[in-house]
């Protein structure tokens, strides 16, 4: 279940917590309850797309920006194989704001770049909360100058 949940998201938590309650009583009790669990878990998915489509603004932004939302590591260790992760621009620093490198996606090479934060204090702090420097330009559009390779860029809103 969500630790952080947001205020139109309170419907979905009470659904939630109603469904993990019959499930456990279900496994306590060896009592059959698929009836009453396949119409709970059927509204928890309407009311999810209900919600969803339905967002104002603000409501987007605090999607966009919560906190339990993956981040391009998060990206890499499931979508990409063989990452190899580039350090530095040869000229001036390395930016651990910036994630970036060689990937396999479906067997063909690309590189990937991302903006990276922290989960953390320590690690925002280590990675500048996601912003990169001035000088990391060179590092993201000079990557890979005169080199013919697909790119994919995993980007992520706030």
């Amino acid at each position: 279940m969500a630790t952080h949940t947001l205020d139109f998201e309170r419907p979905l938590l009470e659904l939630e917590r109603q469904i993990e309650e019959l499930k456990r009583v279900a496994s306590e009790t060896a009592v059959d309850v698929t009836k009453e669990l396949a119409p709970l878990e059927k509204r928890l998915a309407e009311l999810r797309d209900e919600i969803y489509k339905n967002l104002t603004p603000m409501q987007r932004v605090q999607v966009a920006r919560h906190p339990k939302r993956p981040y391009t590591l998060d990206y890499l260790s499931t979508v990409f194989t063989d990452f190899v992760e580039l350090h530095g621009d040869r000229l001036f620093r390395d930016d651990p704001a910036i994630v970036g490198g060689w990937a396999r996606l479906d067997g063909m090479s690309v590189m990937v770049i991302g903006h990276q934060k922290g989960r953390d204090t320590k690690e925002n702090l280590r990675r500048n909360f996601g912003i990169r420097r001035a000088a990391t330009r060179r590092r993201t559009c000079g990557g890979t100058s005169g080199w013919l390779t697909p790119k994919a860029t995993v980007r992520r809103s706030a």
